[in-house]
């Protein structure tokens, strides 16, 4: 039997996440989606990806995690895993749904 691998893309504090998890469902919180069985590359390798690291460090001892629906951009089934990496929103080219519906700027 195959084991189901997902490319989880979200946007966190103004940066562009992408995990790579064995599981995907809706989420305990209402407005959540739960991502658990996070899957990082192997340590055994000789080149270290720092950015990959980073992440690993971040989820270290995280058994799932709630993404609110808002946050997220796209859930892919793979075939192959990639580098789970963060990278910034500002020139992303996609735009995430706005977390604010109410302009926090004061008219000048």
């Amino acid at each position: 039997m195959n084991k189901r691998l997902y490319r989880v893309t979200f946007v966190n504090h103004s940066k562009v996440y992408e995990l790579y998890a064995t599981e995907v469902n809706s989420g305990f919180l209402p407005g959540c989606i739960e991502i658990s069985g996070l899957v990082f590359g192997e340590r055994s390798s000789v080149v270290v990806d720092p950015a990959e690291e980073k992440l690993k460090n971040e989820f270290a001892d995280v058994a799932s995690t709630q993404v609110p629906f808002h946050a997220l951009i796209r859930i892919d089934e793979v075939t192959r895993q990639g580098t789970s990496k963060i990278s910034d929103a500002a020139g992303a080219s996609v735009t995430p749904f706005p977390s604010h519906f109410i302009d926090s700027k004061k008219p000048e």
